[in-house]
């Protein structure tokens, strides 16, 4: 239920976050949002990277796969051609 008391406590902590962010001095928050972003483009990178080395992995896999059995693999893209041709035929 609706506790007034919590919503009081709630409203009096987000004016004090308010209070404290405009009287901060503009190049404190240029800096910390600098420094949270620039973290942010890490991970970003790092991620992007791990996402590369298993595609790279995984395309070396299917290259393999297809080398030992090609007549599955054309097999296999023709089926999934004709599939696709259906969905598409549909809408």
């Amino acid at each position: 239920m609706f506790k007034s008391s919590e919503l009081s406590d709630e409203l009096l902590a987000l004016k004090g976050e308010i209070s404290r962010l405009l009287h901060a001095p503009a190049d404190d928050v240029f800096n910390a949002a600098k420094d949270k972003s620039e973290a942010f483009v890490e991970q970003i990178k790092a991620t992007l990277s791990d996402l590369g080395d298993t595609l790279s992995e995984e395309e070396e896999h299917v290259e393999r796969l297809v080398a030992e059995r090609p007549l599955v693999a054309i097999a296999s893209a023709f089926a999934l051609g004709i599939a696709v041709g259906f969905m598409l035929r549909r809408h």
